[in-house]
């Protein structure tokens, strides 16, 4: 499984251990990746990602998964969550 949220594209990021000698060595940041089930308004289902968890804020911040893929960038968005993006599209279109 890849480090990366599946909503927001947020990934690892490099940087240094500094010792209090200044000594610098390589080290890796990884995103707080959590595996949850957010809930569908649209499908009437829980849809399971791993998102990090600022964007777990986000998508509360914007009223729920339903709105949250309505403004995201596709280029930012994971294979699954695009799927689940165009299906909930098409419900609303139907609908």
């Amino acid at each position: 499984m890849s480090r990366r949220c599946e909503l927001t594209g947020k990934g690892p990021m490099t940087g240094n251990n500094v010792s209090h000698a200044k000594n610098r060595t390589r080290r890796r940041f990884l995103p707080n990746l959590n595996d949850v089930t957010l809930q569908s308004e649209t499908l009437g289902r829980g849809v399971k990602l791993r998102i990090s968890a600022a964007a777990l804020r986000s998508v509360d911040h914007r009223g729920g998964l339903d709105a949250f893929l309505a403004k995201a960038k596709d280029e930012e968005l994971s294979e699954n969550a695009l799927k689940v993006k165009k299906e909930i599209a098409k419900a609303q279109a139907s609908a």
